[in-house]
C-alpha cells in the first residue's frame, strides 16, 4: 500500500483555524435547527410534539447516507491506486456515518413508538437500513484487524458491497408495501413551509458537523500513520 501523502491541505497552517471556524458554525447551525424544530416549525396536527424527532431523524439519515457515498468513492480510488490517503477517508467516513445511521435507529422507533404504538417493525425500510448499520459495523470490525494491504482491500470490497443498501433504502417504500412514510418534503402539499425550512436547516446544520468531523478523523489517522512512520524508523 502507498503511504504517500495524504492532502497537501491538511497540512496546511491555515486548516487548523479554517477546521475551527467550520465546526464554530456547525455548532451555531445545529442551535439554530434545535430551536426551529422546537418553536418555529409549527405543531403536527395528527402526530403532535413526538413529530418534532422528524427534524433530527431525517438529516441525520442524510448524513449517513452521504458519508457512506464518501466510503464508496474512496474505497474505489483506494481499489485502483493503492494510496493510503483514500483509505484513511474511507475509514474516517465510514466511523461517522455508523454514528449518525444509530442516530437514525434510535429517534426512529421513538418516534414510531408514538404513531405506530411499537417501538419496531420488520418494516422494507426499517429492515434494509439497519442491514447496512451491520454490514458497516462489520466493515469497521475488519479494519480493526485490517493492518495488511490484503485486508484493507477486503474492507474496501465490504464497503462498496454495503452502498449497495442506499438506494435500495431510498426506493424501498416504493416498490415495497412499507409503514414507513416516503420523504413527504418533495410532494405537492406535503410539509407546511416552516416545516420545509426546518428540515433544510436540520440538513445544512448536520452537514457542517459531519464535514468538520471528517476533516478531524482524517487528520487523525494522518497523525497516526506519521507517528508509526516514525516508530518504524526508530526500529
Amino acid at each position: 500500500m502507498s503511504s504517500g501523502v495524504y492532502w497537501k491541505w491538511l497540512e496546511d497552517a491555515r486548516i487548523v483555524p479554517l477546521a475551527r471556524a467550520v465546526g464554530i458554525i456547525a455548532v451555531a447551525s445545529v442551535a439554530v435547527a434545535l430551536w426551529m424544530a422546537l418553536f418555529y416549525a409549527p405543531r403536527e396536527r395528527m402526530m403532535g410534539d413526538v413529530q418534532r424527532i422528524f427534524y433530527f431523524h431525517v438529516p441525520s439519515a442524510w448524513v449517513g447516507f452521504f458519508a457512506f457515498f464518501v466510503v464508496f468513492v474512496a474505497s474505489i480510488l483506494f481499489l485502483a491506486k493503492r494510496e493510503r490517503r483514500w483509505d484513511a477517508l474511507a475509514l474516517s467516513a465510514a466511523e461517522i456515518g455508523v454514528v449518525f445511521t444509530t442516530l437514525v435507529l434510535l429517534t426512529g422507533p421513538i418516534w414510531a413508538r408514538s404513531v405506530w404504538g411499537v417501538f419496531w417493525v420488520w418494516d422494507a425500510r426499517l429492515t434494509t437500513t439497519l442491514i447496512m448499520w451491520l454490514m458497516y459495523i462489520g466493515y469497521l470490525m475488519l479494519r480493526v484487524t485490517a493492518e495488511t494491504e490484503r485486508r484493507a482491500r477486503f474492507a474496501s470490497v465490504l464497503a462498496i458491497i454495503g452502498f449497495l443498501n442506499v438506494p435500495l433504502i431510498f426506493i424501498s417504500v416504493q416498490i415495497w408495501r412499507t409503514m414507513h412514510p416516503s420523504l413527504i418534503v418533495f410532494e405537492s402539499g406535503g410539509l407546511a413551509p416552516p416545516m420545509t425550512q426546518t428540515l433544510m436547516v436540520g440538513v445544512a446544520a448536520f452537514t457542517l458537523v459531519f464535514v468538520y468531523l471528517l476533516i478531524q478523523r482524517v487528520r487523525l489517522e494522518q497523525a497516526r500513520d506519521q507517528i508509526n512512520a516514525l516508530r518504524e524508523a526508530m526500529g
